[in-house]
């Protein structure tokens, strides 16, 4: 099932009284309302991920690059001098 919110795959999160739905790209979890309407105004990545903390930015980047999260966060702390 894909995320109404940013289109990722959804996962079934069990750590509560009864399983939801859960995106852990974006947060979104179902029985939640959208937050803002997002078929109106297009976010764009990013803006998404300059919205994000830093490691959501990781999971996000890591997710969608199909890399480890050690080599996004080493690669994000790197300095560029």
């Amino acid at each position: 099932m894909k995320c109404p919110r940013c289109g990722a795959e959804l996962v079934v999160d069990s750590h509560r009284k009864y399983d939801v739905m859960m995106c852990y790209d974006c947060g979104w979890m179902e029985g939640r309302d959208l937050g803002e309407n997002i078929t109106e105004k297009k976010i764009t990545n990013f803006e998404r991920l300059h919205n994000m903390s830093f490691n959501e930015t990781v999971a996000f980047l890591a997710n969608h690059l199909k890399v480890s999260e050690t080599a996004v966060s080493t690669w994000l702390d790197s300095c560029v001098c």
